[in-house]
């Protein structure tokens, strides 16, 4: 099947197949590209980074203690966790007057340890 829209039939392509297979395997569902480049854009803030590498690796954790990992003001560390939260990467769970936050995206989770980052489980095991 032809994937090539109009403007790029007119471009300069050297191998029409190869790029149609490019094109059906974009489109074609296997990877949510508009999830990852939002999963990208949270990861591309360097704050939020260490902050989901901290999370992977406590599992559960409150926003002082948290903070100290990240080397964050409680402030900094708050403020991100709210974008984190909207987004669906991290959740909080009440425990008293203390607020436990954990990473909830199992594919940001998985993304983290492929990148090199470890957690005290061993296996590396999906979390809800």
């Amino acid at each position: 099947m032809h994937h090539l829209t109009d403007d790029l039939a007119e471009s300069r392509v050297l191998d029409a197949g190869r790029v149609c297979d490019a094109v059906a395997r974009i489109r074609g569902g296997a990877v949510d590209v508009a999830r990852w480049a939002q999963r990208a854009a949270l990861l591309g803030d360097e704050h939020r980074l260490k902050l989901c590498l901290a999370l992977h690796c406590s599992r559960e954790i409150c926003v002082t203690d948290l903070a100290a990992a990240a080397q964050m003001s409680e402030s900094a560390t708050s403020h991100a966790l709210r974008l984190l939260r909207a987004e669906g990467a991290v959740a909080v769970r009440r425990d008293g007057r203390l607020a436990l936050y954990r990473l909830v995206d199992d594919e940001l989770d998985a993304l983290l340890h492929a990148m090199g980052a470890t957690s005290e489980h061993t296996p590396h095991a999906p979390h809800h």
